[in-house]
Parts: C-alpha cells; structure tokens; sequence
C-alpha cells in the first residue's frame, strides 16, 4: 500500500470504512447489460483497483484479484455503505446503476478522488463506445488497449519526500458537531446545485477563489452550529482538507497522492464577521498551500512509515496504537471535512452525453458532515454526508450561499 493508504483498513469497524464515491449523470438511461461488458474491459486496464486486502505479519498489502467481477447493482439508497474485505469476491469497489446515473465506490486504501475519477471517466468513454459513440482518449479516459505506465503505479509520496525536517501538524482540539446518532447502515446525503458563474461573481466581490469562498462558508456555518449549541467551552472550529499533490509535485500515479491542511477559525479571540472568514481563508491557503510546506508534510508521513522501530511492530499492535490515536488525537483535530476536486475536465468527445459529476467523502468516522465539491461546465455540486439526523450545518451554509445571491437546488435521499 501507498504511504497514505495504510491506516485506511486499520480504522475498518464493521459500521465504518473509507469509502468515496464518484458518479456521473448521462443524458440518457443506463443499460445493464452494456454497463457490465465496459467494466469487465475497463478494469483490465487498472491492476491497482482489481485487487484484494490481505493481511500480512506487520503491514496489510494488495494483491491482484482474478476472482469473478465486480458486478454492477442497481443503486442503493445509502451509498458508501462499509465494505467487509471478504465480501464482494474480495473487490473492494463497487459499481451501481440508477436511471441515467453510473457510481463508482472505492475503498481509501486503492486511491484517492483523482485515481478514481480515472476509473470511472475511462468506464464511460468504453461503455459510450459500447453503445455505438465515437469517444477517444485524453484527460481522465485512458487507453484500456495499453498496459499501465510504472508511474501510475508508483507510490508518488516517496519520491518527493525530501525535506530537511519533519514539521509538526497536530493542533488544538476542535469543536465537533452534537448529533442524533442514525440507525446502522445510513448516510443522509444533502446535495446543493448551482450554477459555476454565480459562484465566481460572488466570489470576486470577496476578492478570493471559489474554493476559498467555500471553505468560509463552511466555517461560517460550523460557528454558526456550535453557537446555537450554547456549549460551556468554546473550541476552534476547523476543517480537514485534503490537498491533491499533483498540482505541486508532478507525479501520474493513480493512487493516492494527497495531504491534508486544516482552515481555522478560532471564536474564543473573539466575534468574526464573514468578511474576517473569508479573509482569514483567503491567507491560510496563501501560507500552508504551496510546494514547501506540503513537501514537509510528505516527508513526516514517510519518516513515520519508514521508522525502523513501528516497521518491526506486529500488524495486530499496529491496529490497536492507530486506532486509539485517530479516536483521542487525528479524528478530534477537524470538525468537518471538506474536498474539492475543482473544474472537471472532460474529454471533447464526451460532453455531450454527459450533465454532471458527484463526489461523495462518505461515511464520518464520528457525528460530523463531510462535505465534497466538483464542477462541470456551469454546474457546481456542494455533496453532503453525515450519518447524524441534525442538518443544521447544511441549513446554515446553503442559506448563507443564497443570503450572497446564489440560487440553490436542493436534493437529498432524506
């Protein structure tokens, strides 16, 4: 496994795992049928998906899976639901169909959004073809008649892990969500749609990017939440970031290849107004997100994995040490988790056919919300998943976002 996918089936409960999930939405309704004959060609072509999570002596490894499938499902109702790795015929991702909608669910430890998004673009582009489109390749669509490139397949947080030092990233303890606990098995999604160019103009007005003016809305809401929870200590509300490592560090590979950062405001110091926010933002992004900063932060992740001491450490110990510490210490550094995988970049051949994307974080380790952008075209979809009934977290950001004059449609599986 990459640097960054070990402690993904170490956090493994049987009501949790690191599930993502990626979907688009086509013109037209999905065949089956077809949709099956494109994954068993497009898998062929991605030897880091089309495996299995065995369990050695001190670490877990991948290994190649020739077992019959995946299959595709009709589309479930709670999606990124755990995912046991000897079910499934040992596959740990899923492919559903629903309408005109093809998802795919990915377990953390294979990839990140990036590498799958390659999977599920190059999925479309065989299946469009399958039903008599002409869809070359380029972008995200890869050549299913070629043999991966080694780089694809290189664990990319190696080669750049080279700093003189290992810097610290462990802060205050964050304010986290109270929230009804929802019965096993269900994820409350809420999904806000708008148009890209609205966005952008108010934005600009902030004098920020998209994603900036996201992260502070997200802020804004989360003071918000903790506010109207009247609690006895107040505590920094935070968001856990996941930076894509590509755009700093050229790297091809289809596994994961990201860093996390944490946008903090901290209301102890005193009232902010969402100018303030979005400003603070604004400046976080400008300091921590940049080629210095992130190459520290890959080589503490390598100089951790690499340490002769945790190498020689029994898996079974391994388990019991990470899991403790990613309940008391990782989990407690955010409230809320954020992704933004940005403008999408679509091959030419496919727009036509296509009308948006998702992106899904799933399943919280704990009572939060996760929260995951993408764009396509003029469309913006802002995903929420929380396993919490409470939504007022998601009630304070969308009415924040038309409070600035951006229209929002709302759907949910609610």
């Amino acid at each position: 496994m990459d640097l960054s996918a070990v402690v993904y089936p170490t956090l493994q409960r049987r009501d949790f795992s690191s599930v993502y999930r990626l979907s688009v939405v086509l013109k037209e309704k999905v065949d089956p049928s077809v949709l099956q004959i494109a994954i068993n060609i497009t898998m062929k072509r991605f030897p880091t998906y089309k495996v299995a999570i065995r369990k050695g002596v001190f670490w877990r490894y991948l290994e190649p899976n020739n077992r019959p499938g995946p299959f595709v499902q009709p589309d479930i109702k709670n999606p990124c639901m755990p995912m046991p790795f000897k079910s499934n015929n040992r596959y740990p991702i899923r492919f559903y169909y629903h309408d005109k909608r093809i998802a795919f669910e990915a377990h953390h430890s294979l990839g990140d959004g990036t590498g799958g998004m390659y999977v599920l673009q190059t999925l479309t582009a065989v299946y469009l073809r399958l039903k008599g489109e002409d869809i070359g390749t380029g972008g995200f669509v890869l050549d299913v008649n070629e043999n991966p490139a080694k780089e694809e397949l290189e664990d990319a947080y190696i080669r750049y892990a080279s700093a003189k030092v290992c810097p610290k990233r462990i802060g205050e303890r964050a304010y986290h969500i109270r929230g009804t606990k929802e019965p096993f098995y269900t994820l409350n999604i809420i999904d806000g749609i708008m148009s890209v160019k609205e966005l952008k103009e108010v934005a600009l007005k902030y004098q920020v990017t998209i994603t900036e003016y996201l992260n502070a809305v997200l802020l804004y809401a989360l003071l918000k939440k903790q506010e109207s929870d009247k609690p006895y200590r107040l505590r920094p509300v935070k968001i856990a970031m996941p930076v894509n490592l590509r755009q700093f560090f050229p790297s091809k590979t289809l596994r994961n290849f990201i860093t996390m950062v944490y946008p903090c405001i901290d209301p102890r110091l005193g009232d902010y107004n969402f100018e303030e926010i979005v400003h603070h933002v604004h400046f976080y992004m400008k300091y921590f997100i940049n080629e210095k900063f992130l190459r520290g932060d890959i080589t503490t992740n390598y100089a951790t994995r690499t340490n002769p001491i945790l190498r020689m450490v029994p898996l079974f110990l391994k388990d019991i040490v990470v899991r403790k510490y990613y309940s008391l210490i990782q989990d407690k550094n955010s409230s809320a988790g954020l992704t933004n995988m940005g403008k999408l970049y679509v091959n030419e051949d496919m727009m036509p056919f296509i009308e948006r994307f998702d992106i899904y974080m799933g399943q919280p380790f704990s009572t939060r919300t996760n929260c995951a952008i993408i764009s396509f075209k003029d469309t913006l979809t802002v995903n929420f998943a929380s396993s919490i009934k409470e939504t007022d977290v998601e009630m304070f950001f969308f009415s924040k976002l038309v409070k600035d004059g951006i229209h929002v449609k709302i759907e949910s599986n609610r």
